[in-house]
């Protein structure tokens, strides 16, 4: 399919900084738009993102003269041109946010060719040809509720503090988390006073706590009260990279403390995002041999996820696997830059029998493509924020309508 056109304009994130956005027309006259999220917490090895206006111009002045007429006969063909026409190893001619805005306007535009809904496309590209309606192909979410490291400036080390519904449904899930997130800010009102339901970059509370754990604590009782507490697990990304203050043996112990007393099922970078080795002697200590979690036909009472560790990229994901660091993954389009290269992790990940979760960023526009892409890869998790703020309602919106069309 030939582009006939596409041009690029910077848009507001969710923290009112620049992103970029790309609006793309096909020779047959489909026309669609996408914006490249953000975030605040990245990671070393992930792909160079270019300021919104450097982004803009790398569209008119490089992108558009070398894809307008040319022509494409499937997704991966675009975006391995992307690749090459980049030339660079980290994307810093292109820039990956860039890269990824067009590689996503482009999949919606052939999708709306299709006249299929993007999650089907989106299979179709994977190359999962399975009944849409089967329980294991809807991912579990993963609701922040509480935040904290540089997504807050409340003292807390930890980044997220997540609930994770068990629900066999989307709407079912989204209720429950919005029932002990309302619960849960009404007992913060309550117990530490006004400006207590601040909320942070990605909608989850943000006043101060006591210690590391309070927030654990007051998750949990927010669910007792509600009589869900059964129906949830509980998950945290520590973003331990970005962590001031706690050496490697005072994390060690603060995880086993979390562990003994709430029993979560993940916990996302525990380590420094180099730190492979103690990665893996925390999954060797929890986990015996190092059973997958989440994979199809596998599981594991805890899911130790690599983020700044892995960065959506194969190489480091090789190196994980390798040194049996991880059982699960965090996979961000916009860490690598091209939808094919996030197709790519997912199978990586499968061939490892890891989890893959699929994971929005704290700087995000109203761009809904996570959900149909994490829908569309079968992923075992998806993080999108609180059910709070508008651009994390769109994609909590998003998966409601997925569902039923799924149903359809």
């Amino acid at each position: 399919m030939k582009v006939s056109s596409i041009s690029a304009y910077p848009v507001l994130d969710s923290r009112g900084m620049w992103t970029v956005e790309v609006s793309l027309m096909l020779q047959n006259g489909v026309r669609a738009a996408a914006s490249a999220p953000q975030g605040k917490s990245t990671g070393a090895a992930e792909m160079r993102a270019l300021p919104a206006a450097a982004a803009v111009k790398s569209v008119a002045n490089i992108v558009a003269p070398r894809i307008v007429h040319k022509d494409f006969r499937n997704q991966a063909e675009l975006d391995e041109f992307l690749v090459r026409l980049d030339g660079t190893k980290n994307r810093a001619r292109i820039g990956a946010n860039t890269m990824l805005a067009v590689s996503i306007a482009f999949l919606r535009a052939m999708a709306r060719t299709k006249k299929a809904a993007l999650w089907k496309h989106v299979r179709d590209e994977y190359g999962l040809w399975v009944d849409p309606t089967a329980k294991a192909l809807r991912p579990r979410l993963f609701m922040n509720v509480v935040n904290g490291g540089l997504h807050a400036e409340n003292g807390l080390h930890f980044q997220e503090y997540m609930i994770i519904p068990k629900s066999r449904t989307f709407a079912e899930s989204v209720e429950v988390g919005a029932k002990i997130y309302h619960a849960l800010g009404s007992a913060l009102a309550k117990a530490k006073g006004r400006g207590a339901a601040n909320l942070g970059d990605e909608g989850g509370f943000a006043p101060a706590f006591r210690n590391d754990l309070e927030p654990f604590l007051m998750i949990r009782a927010a669910a007792r009260k509600m009589k869900l507490e059964k129906k949830i697990d509980l998950g945290l990304d520590a973003a331990a990279t970005d962590i001031k203050g706690m050496s490697r043996r005072q994390l060690k112990n603060f995880y086993k403390k979390l562990i003994k007393g709430f029993k979560p099922l993940y916990i996302e970078d525990p380590f420094g995002e180099n730190d492979f080795k103690s990665f893996a002697a925390m999954r060797a200590e929890y986990l015996g041999n190092g059973m997958g979690a989440g994979a199809p036909g596998v599981r594991s009472a805890l899911w130790i996820a690599g983020d700044d560790l892995t960065t959506t990229n194969t190489d480091r994901m090789a190196v994980a696997q390798a040194k049996g660091s991880v059982n699960a993954v965090i996979v961000k389009p916009n860490q690598i830059g091209t939808v094919t290269e996030a197709l790519n992790a997912v199978r990586m990940a499968r061939a490892y029998r890891w989890a893959v979760v699929v994971s929005h960023r704290s700087g995000e526009t109203n761009d809904d493509f996570i959900a149909d892409f994490a829908y569309g890869v079968a992923a075992d998790g998806l993080k999108l924020g609180a059910p709070a703020r508008g651009e994390r309602i769109a994609k909590y919106n998003r998966l409601l309508q997925i569902e039923r069309e799924a149903a359809e």
